[in-house]
């Protein structure tokens, strides 16, 4: 089949390269020529594990392109795949504007019947606004069909998520439709979900909420953990052992961030607000994870006297999680902001991640690795639960410190271990009287 793939985020990348891995023709598209020169040379512009091996193996095959001429790409395709961002607006709600605008593209290119299918993460009503822009701007009475096809991929690991999904979900408005899209899943034979378009849509915000509800959740257990003595992450494991409600998304630590969980919760309160519903409880988890990270801070800055002024601290992990390069809504930033403004000296590492924060931070030290970060410090913070950190040499890391302070934001260290090479540790959810009872 002859695929246009509009955007080439993780979303639109990841899933046109997959496409043509599968057998189709697949025609990526940007505005941003300074990308698709970049992909042209065979270079990526996000890290994604195995991405690309994969890019390369299509576009040597021919069956993988990229360009910045989207109408050419739509006159040329069956399919085309909407895949642009949403970001959020300052109240909370998605910015359409990209949406809008790949739609009307769309429509001044359609000269024969072509399904549009929402890949974006997008408010219910979406799929109806779409529609009606297609409607307006296309040239000719061409007919068309709209569909949503909301992505579950993550990064670190979306080229086997896109390969072997949980669940592949098609909204369409007539079954024929759905099929269409069905054929190009086939090969995967995943469990498919046929529904209507808004439920389509909704499925994906739920979705996302649900698993930051789960993390606010296990955060606010570790946060009453360290009041009462006991070790959180015990506490998971035996949640986690219960079928009904499972072990993922249930490890404490300093908050979810990223592209997805921030954006998509605001946007499903300010979508619930717009229908006249208060949704409290999605408002609470939202606000807990704001307080993670500065409840931490002022753990630290507790420990370390009730001031940073000149104090050295080191960094270890910058991307919002491990196996990305992404800087949305990570954790460092927050914290790194917070630090700088309180007077401390940030050097930090982090193996993929350090050139996009360095246009944020061009004014922090960047060690080449995490002994580096460590070196001479008064206090280290574990941010990012990049594996390569989990095996690292900490005699040698508590010898190269001024002080052995080490808070371990995301838990990845044992704590009697620490202990005994000397580190003053501290985790969440995790206290001094839990660790003596093993």
């Amino acid at each position: 089949m002859n695929i246009c793939v509009i955007g080439t985020g993780y979303v639109g990348l990841v899933t046109g390269t997959v496409f043509s891995d599968l057998g189709n023709e697949v025609i990526c598209v940007d505005k941003d020529a300074g990308k698709i020169a970049m992909l042209q040379r065979g270079e990526m512009p996000i890290y994604e594990p195995g991405l690309e091996e994969m890019v390369k193996h299509n576009v040597e095959d021919r069956r993988l392109t990229f360009t910045t001429d989207l109408a050419e790409a739509v006159k040329r395709s069956d399919v085309v795949f909407i895949c642009v961002g949403t970001p959020p607006k300052p109240n909370g709600e998605p910015d359409m504007s990209f949406v809008e605008g790949a739609a009307q593209e769309i429509a001044l290119a359609l000269d024969r019947y072509k399904v549009i299918v929402n890949k974006s993460t997008v408010p219910v009503g979406t799929g109806d606004l779409v529609r009606k822009i297609i409607e307006t701007h296309r040239k000719t009475a061409v007919d068309f069909d709209v569909v949503s096809n909301p992505e579950f991929l993550r990064e670190g690991s979306a080229i086997k998520d896109t390969l072997e999904p949980d669940r592949i979900v098609i909204g369409a408005p007539t079954q024929q439709v759905a099929m269409k899209i069905l054929e190009l899943y086939a090969p995967l034979e995943r469990p498919m979900i046929l529904t209507d378009v808004a439920s389509a849509e909704m499925i994906k915000y739920a979705s996302n909420a649900f698993l930051a509800t789960k993390i606010s959740f296990i955060n606010s257990i570790a946060n009453i953990c360290e009041a009462v003595g006991a070790d959180v992450e015990q506490v998971s494991k035996g949640m986690g052992c219960d079928h009904r409600i499972g072990a993922a998304f249930l490890n404490a630590g300093l908050g979810y961030g990223g592209s997805c969980f921030p954006k998509d919760s605001s946007a499903l309160v300010t979508t619930a607000e717009k229908y006249g519903y208060d949704f409290r409880l999605l408002r609470s988890v939202i606000e807990v994870n704001q307080q993670q990270a500065l409840r931490f801070l002022d753990r630290l800055r507790q420990a370390m006297g009730g001031s940073f002024e000149g104090k050295v601290v080191g960094i270890l992990g910058l991307a919002f999680k491990a196996n990305t390069d992404d800087m949305r809504d990570a954790k460092s930033v927050e914290l790194i902001a917070n630090l700088l403004a309180e007077g401390a000296q940030v050097q930090a590492y982090d193996p993929i991640a350090i050139e996009n924060t360095r246009r944020i931070f061009p004014q922090i030290c960047y060690a080449k690795n995490a002994y580096e970060a460590a070196e001479g410090t008064e206090a280290l913070v574990v941010v990012t639960e990049w594996n390569e950190f989990k095996q690292l040499n900490m005699e040698r890391i508590r010898a190269s410190m001024k002080r052995p302070l080490l808070f371990d934001g995301r838990n990845i260290y044992d704590p009697v271990k620490m202990r005994r090479l000397g580190f003053e540790y501290h985790c969440v959810g995790r206290t001094t009287a839990a660790f003596n009872t093993r």
